[in-house]
């Protein structure tokens, strides 16, 4: 991450790979405050056994295309909301990289998805977190359907079954 104000954001990301027992790091690596350690960084990230790096940043959103431009691993591109721009400049940033230059990209402040990118690039290779990833999305699926089977019932005069997965208004595709 950019600094240690993305944390908070970044968070989910480092939850999500540990919850597939994907080992990560956490750092902190601004492309303007720390530009030779960032390089650095990046050029001996695969060497160091990483795979895939997720980085998040904010405003000027430089770090994952810096790192970008110096690995040949897949890099995920986290924009960080701030208060300016609500991220929107942090989205443009990341996803305006030039052509030779690849950075993945995922939503404003959605380093969960970024995470879970990170799980299906690396199982590709792995067939066990390949099967992990499979039955998560299935858990997925079904909290889906339960969350819609209950807000059928709701509507067509049922008493309710109990309550909805997760918090209000949050059923994915709602």
């Amino acid at each position: 991450m950019g600094s240690t104000s993305d944390q908070e954001v970044m968070a989910p990301a480092a939850a999500v790979l540990a919850e597939f027992g994907v080992p990560c790091e956490l750092r902190v690596m601004s492309a303007h405050r720390r530009p030779f350690d960032m390089l650095e960084y990046g050029r001996e990230a695969r060497a160091r056994g990483l795979r895939v790096l997720i980085a998040g940043a904010g405003g000027a959103a430089h770090l994952p295309g810096m790192l970008a431009s110096v690995t040949s691993l897949p890099v995920i591109g986290v924009p960080v909301p701030l208060r300016h721009l609500d991220g929107l400049d942090s989205l443009l940033s990341i996803v305006q990289m030039p052509r030779g230059v690849p950075v993945a990209t995922v939503a404003i402040g959605n380093a969960h998805n970024a995470g879970l990118l990170a799980v299906r690039i690396l199982a590709v290779e792995d067939p066990d977190l390949a099967e992990r990833l499979e039955a998560r999305q299935a858990a997925t699926l079904d909290e889906v359907r339960r969350a819609d089977d209950a807000l059928r019932g709701l509507q067509a005069g049922e008493p309710e079954p109990g309550p909805l997965q997760g918090a209000a208004g949050s059923a994915p595709g709602a």
